[in-house]
């Protein structure tokens, strides 16, 4: 019984962690080296899992990286979706402005919401500019 919990905590454990080392990148890398390697994170969770069709899936995006991904080509479309994301911040800070301007309480509270929403996705898209 003793051994049987052991197993049962010890897999627990590795279920557990697995997630969490799933997001991490290896230090240094950036770039295409950096997505590649978050893909190959998620193939191994996808294997411990027993997710095949989800593997199947992340072996083709593997695939796709290493062939076709260059830095340059990568920071550009990085670029255009913090550009993206820029737009959607004034177009909702408008929408704000503009249901302040009526006065509607709970049109207000809706417009606050999605712009925080919007600068959520700024600030993520921020981030990925970096790596």
């Amino acid at each position: 019984m003793k051994r049987l919990a052991s197993i049962a905590l010890l897999t627990l454990c590795s279920v557990m962690a697995a997630p969490s080392m799933a997001g991490e990148e290896a230090p240094g890398l950036t770039g295409c080296a950096a997505k590649r390697q978050g893909i190959v994170n998620q193939i191994e969770l996808a294997k411990v899992h027993g997710n095949a069709d989800q593997q199947a899936g992340l072996e083709k995006a593997l695939s796709e990286a290493t062939d076709h991904c260059t830095d340059a080509s990568l920071k550009k479309e990085r670029e255009n979706k913090v550009l993206d994301a820029k737009h959607e911040v004034s177009k909702r800070q408008a929408d704000l402005d503009k249901a302040m301007k009526k006065g509607d309480p709970e049109r207000i509270n809706k417009r606050k919401d999605k712009l925080a929403e919007s600068r959520k996705e700024l600030q993520d898209a921020l981030d990925e500019l970096d790596k």
